[in-house]
C-alpha cells in the first residue's frame, strides 16, 4: 500500500477492555486508581500524583498522526510545567514491548513520563479510543475534556493548511482558570487503539498464510516494509493483524493503495485492489484473523533494492545532506544537481532514490539552462537557527523563479518506477545544464536526514524524435474568495502531429478536480487523464499503456475545478483570500504536462483554440 504516505491503520489485537470510559455527560466522580510502569521500570500510581492537571496523551510507536504531534505535547508540557501541569504519555497496545517503548521516548527526545498500559488498566476508564488522544484530569483527578490536541486534521492524514482551534490549551487554561471547558469533548483522528481479540470462528476456511500474504506482498509490501515510505511494515502476521481493520477501511475507501485518476484504460500502472482480494480481507477478519499454517506461505516477495533499470549512465547525488525538522508545515526545497557534461545527452528514462523515504513526499525535476536556480542556491545563506538546513534553497510549492516548462522531466511519488522511452526518442540535455529538484519533504515527529540521488539514462542510439514537455493550461486570473465551485476550461490546438507518452496535472491546495480532453479533427472527445478529487499530495507521473498519435488540428481542453471557501480545510488563508495564478503556495495554478515526441521542428507546439476563459 505511501505519504505514502503513508495511512495510519487501526491497531487490531488487544487485550479485553476493563473497567467502564469515564463520561463527560455525567458528572463525575473522580477516576479510579490505577498502577502502570515507565520506560525505566519504575510503578507509576494515579492515586500519588500531586498537580493542578493531569495530561494523559495516548501515543504509538507506529502511527505517524501519533509522531507527528510529539514536538507539540513536548511544547505544552515545556510551557505548563510551571503552572502546576503534568503531562503524560500511555502507550496502550499490547504488542510494543517495554524495550520499544524505551527506544521510542528516547529517539523522540520526550520529556515528560511516558507508561506502558497493555491491560488497558488506565486506557479503558480514561476513554480513550485514539493516538493521538488527549484526557485531561483536574485536580480532582475528574476528566475535564477528551479528544483532539488541536483542530490541525479534517481527517486521517489529511493536514489542513491552518490550525484554528487548540483545543488542548484552551481547555488547560479555562481548568486553570478555574471556568469550565467550553468544548469538553472532541473527536480525535488518527490511529484507533487496538480493540479486544475476537474469537475465531472455528470453521473460518481464511488464514493469514495461505490466503492474506500473497494480498499484502501484491499489493502493500512495495511500499509496507522496513526502511520504506510506509510508517509501518504488513510482512508478517502480526503486523498485518494489527493494522487489519482500518486495512480494510482504507481499501473499501479506495484510498489505499493510492492512485489518483478516474478508471482509464489508457494509463498503465494502476495501483489498485481487486475487489476479490479485499473480500479475502474481510472474511479473514470475520474469522477471527486465523494464523493457519506457515507452510501455506508464498515466496517472500523479492524487491528491487538497486536501480530498477541497472546502473545508471550518470548518477547524481546532493552535494551534503538536508536536514528536516521534527515539526511545522512541509517543507519545499530546490537543490541544484549540475550535470557538468561537456556533450550534449538525451534522456530515456530518470529514477529518483530518496535517501530517507520516511520524509521525501514526492519530487518534480527540472532542466534549467538559464543558471536561474544556481544562482538561487548560491544566493541562499542559512541562518544559525533554522531548523530545516542543506543544499539548495526553501521554495514555497514552486521553483522561486518563473521556468521554462518545456524542461520539465516528470515527477517523482512513492511507488512510481521508471520507464524508458522507446529507441530514437529521447529528452535533450545540453551540455552544462542543471537538473533542479523540488523536493516536498514532510515531517515525522523528530529530526530527519536526507541525501537523494538521481540516476539518468541516456539515449544509446541516434535521437531522430526528440521529447519535449508542453503545458496545456487551464487559464485564470483570480479566484474570488468564497468561491466553492470556481470553474476553469481552456482550449488549446496543436499545431503539429505529436505522438503522446505520460501525462502529468499540476494544481496546488486549492484544486478540486482536473481532467485533460482530446478530440481529434473530425472525431470525438477522449478523455486522457481525469483526477476527480485532486490530492496535492499525490503528484504523478501517468504513463500511457501505448503511445498515442495526436495529429495536427487535436484540440486539448483543460477543464478544472477549485474550492476558495472557508469549508476547504486545504485553504492556506482564512479568512479566505482572492487567490492569483502564480508560483507561491498562496497562488493557484492549472497544468496537464504532456510528454510528447515529434519529427516537426516547430518551436510551440500548441495555439489557443478560441477563447482561453471557457464558454
Amino acid at each position: 500500500m505511501k505519504r505514502l504516505l503513508v495511512v495510519p491503520i487501526l491497531l487490531a489485537c488487544a487485550i479485553p477492555l476493563i473497567g467502564a470510559p469515564a463520561d463527560l455527560k455525567s458528572d463525575s466522580k473522580p477516576v479510579a486508581n490505577f498502577t502502570l510502569t515507565d520506560t525505566t521500570g519504575k510503578k507509576w500510581g494515579l492515586a500519588d500524583q500531586k498537580a493542578k492537571a493531569i495530561v494523559f496523551a495516548f501515543l504509538s510507536c507506529e502511527c505517524p498522526m501519533s509522531n507527528g504531534y510529539i514536538p507539540a505535547l513536548t511544547n505544552v508540557a515545556t510551557k505548563f510545567a510551571e503552572k502546576g501541569v503534568a503531562v503524560v504519555g500511555i502507550h496502550a497496545d499490547p504488542d510494543e514491548s517495554a524495550e520499544r517503548v524505551a527506544k521510542h521516548t528516547k529517539e523522540y527526545k520526550i520529556p515528560f513520563t511516558v507508561l506502558r498500559d497493555p491491560t488497558h488498566a488506565a486506557t479503558a476508564p480514561l476513554g480513550a479510543k485514539t493516538t493521538p488522544e488527549v484526557v485531561i484530569l483536574d485536580e480532582k483527578l475528574v476528566v475535564r475534556y477528551r479528544g483532539r490536541i488541536d483542530d490541525g486534521y479534517s481527517a486521517r492524514m489529511k493536514p489542513k493548511a491552518t490550525v484554528s482551534r487548540h483545543d488542548l490549551v484552551t481547555a488547560l487554561d479555562e481548568i486553570l482558570a478555574g471556568k469550565a471547558v467550553s468544548v469538553p469533548e472532541t473527536k480525535a483522528l488518527g490511529c484507533p487503539i487496538p480493540d479486544p481479540v475476537r474469537a475465531a470462528a472455528v470453521d473460518a476456511p481464511v488464514t493469514f498464510y495461505k490466503d492474506v500474504l500473497p494480498v499484502m506482498q501484491n499489493y502493500c509490501q512495495s511500499c509496507h516494509r522496513p526502511d520504506q515510505v510506509g510508517p509501518f511494515s504488513l510482512v508478517n502476521y502480526k503486523q498485518v493483524a494489527k493494522w487489519a481493520d482500518t486495512s480494510l477501511e482504507e481499501m473499501h475507501a479506495k484510498r489505499m493503495p493510492p492512485w489518483k485518476p478516474a478508471p482509464n484504460p489508457l494509463l498503465t500502472g494502476a495501483r489498485a485492489i481487486p475487489d476479490e482480494a479485499v473480500k479475502v480481507v474481510e472474511k479473514w477478519i470475520a474469522g477471527g484473523k486465523l494464523e493457519g499454517d506457515p507452510k501455506d506461505a508464498p515466496a517472500a516477495q523479492k524487491f528491487t533494492d538497486g536501480w530498477t533499470l541497472g546502473e545508471p549512465d550518470l548518477i547524481l547525488e546532493a552535494p551534503s545532506e538536508t536536514t528536516i525538522a521534527a515539526s511545522g508545515k512541509d517543507h519545499f526545497r530546490v537543490v541544484v544537481f549540475p550535470t557538468n557534461l561537456s556533450e550534449d545527452k538525451f534522456i530515456v528514462a530518470m529514477e529518483v532514490k530518496p535517501g530517507n523515504p520516511r520524509v521525501v513526499h514526492h519530487t518534480l525535476q527540472l532542466v534549467d539552462t538559464s543558471g536561474k536556480a544556481r544562482a538561487l542556491q548560491a544566493k541562499a545563506k542559512p541562518k544559525a537557527d533554522d531548523a530545516d538546513h542543506g543544499p539548495g534553497y526553501p521554495v514555497s510549492m514552486g521553483w522561486g523563479f518563473l521556468p521554462d516548462r518545456s524542461g520539465m522531466v516528470g515527477g517523482w511519488a512513492p511507488g512510481s518506477l521508471p520507464k524508458k522511452l522507446p529507441d530514437g526518442i529521447g529528452q535533450k540535455l545540453p551540455k552544462g545544464a542543471d537538473l533542479c529538484v523540488q523536493f516536498h519533504y514532510h515531517r515525522t515527529g523528530k529530526e530527519e536526514k536526507d541525501r537523494t540521488k538521481i540516476g539518468l539514462y541516456f539515449a544509446k542510439t541516434p535521437v531522430t524524435q526528440p521529447f519535449r514537455t508542453i503545458p496545456a493550461t487551464g487559464v485564470f486570473l483570480s479566484i474570488p474568495a468564497g468561491e466553492k465551485q470556481f470553474k476553469v476550461d481552456s482550449s488549446w490546438k496543436l499545431t503539429e502531429d505529436v505522438t503522446l507518452y505520460r501525462l502529468s496535472p499540476h494544481m496546488h491546495l486549492l484544486g478540486k478536480d482536473i481532467e485533460l480532453t482530446a478530440t481529434v479533427p473530425d472525431g470525438k472527445e477522449q478523455t486522457l487523464v481525469r483526477i476527480p478529487a485532486w490530492d496535492y499530495n499525490w503528484q504523478e507521473q501517468y504513463e500511457l499503456k501505448e503511445p498515442m498519435k495526436l495529429p495536427k488540428g487535436t484540440v486539448l481542453r483543460v477543464r478544472a475545478t477549485y474550492d476558495n471557501s472557508a469549508s476547504n480545510p486545504h485553504n492556506p488563508s482564512a479568512p479566505p483570500q482572492a487567490v492569483r495564478f502564480g508560483e507561491q503556495t498562496t497562488n493557484e495554478m492549472c497544468f496537464v504536462f504532456l510528454g510528447v515526441s515529434t519529427e516537426g521542428k516547430a518551436t510551440r507546439l500548441i495555439t489557443p483554440n478560441g477563447p482561453l476563459f471557457g464558454k
